[in-house]
């Protein structure tokens, strides 16, 4: 059967994950994780791709991408980030082959409703694991630079959503631990992890519809339902 076309919106957000190749390790030292990082931050920033949220797993990447005005800049940037770290990794252990799996996944997330939320999941990946106790103890995620201002590393991007959190850095970070901490639903976990695996949207019906006007043509929708509307509460 021919796959689904991907959909890539401009000036929209995206949840990726690219996992590796039979799901062995990609990262196994620190410098793996570094030099990924570096890669991504030199990438992202001649692409004019907004990084909002990342997390490298042991064996996967989750990052929360916005391709800016140009759709195609997402899998240039996808393109870079696999192929330079598979070099990497056969350099150092002579050997030659794919590390990761052919295809990445993506999912256009309804900013309002679902940017916080997917970022939150994101950041919580360690502690699903079971890696960690708190997102806080975790080296390669965006966590700490969105949650404590001496770990401000300035590898991701103002998130328009994050930004509405508190009038200052110290309020943000504050509003944006109190909303991790807080655990997610199910229906929310469910929504995120089934758009991701089937290539659909994260968001609600009527993103749907504005969606599949924009592009022309239908879009699969298999769990409509009304939106995890992220309310976070500001520090006083």
């Amino acid at each position: 059967m021919p796959r689904t076309g991907r959909v890539v919106l401009p000036h929209t957000p995206h949840h990726v994950v690219h996992r590796g190749h039979d799901r062995k390790a990609v990262f196994v030292t620190p410098a793996d994780y570094r030099y990924y990082l570096n890669t991504l931050r030199e990438w992202k920033t001649q692409l004019g791709v907004e990084l909002y949220a990342y997390c490298l797993m042991t064996n996967h990447v989750h990052l929360m991408l916005n391709p800016g005005a140009q759709p195609e800049s997402l899998g240039a940037l996808m393109k870079r980030l696999g192929g330079r770290q598979t070099r990497y990794v056969n350099a150092l252990e002579g050997r030659t082959g794919t590390l990761w799996e052919g295809r990445y996944k993506s999912s256009p997330v309804q900013s309002d409703a679902y940017l916080l939320a997917c970022c939150r999941y994101v950041d919580l990946n360690p502690v699903r694991a079971g890696m960690v106790a708190t997102p806080g103890e975790y080296t390669w995620s965006s966590y700490r630079e969105k949650s404590d201002a001496a770990n401000v590393a300035g590898l991701i991007d103002p998130d328009p959503y994050y930004e509405t959190l508190g009038a200052s850095a110290l309020e943000r970070q504050q509003a944006y631990t109190a909303f991790v901490s807080t655990a997610p639903s199910g229906d929310e976990l469910s929504l995120i992890r089934e758009a991701l695996a089937r290539g659909q949207l994260t968001g609600d019906q009527r993103f749907v519809v504005e969606v599949a006007q924009r592009i022309g043509r239908r879009i699969e929708h298999r769990r409509p339902g009304r939106p995890a509307k992220t309310r976070v509460r500001k520090s006083k």
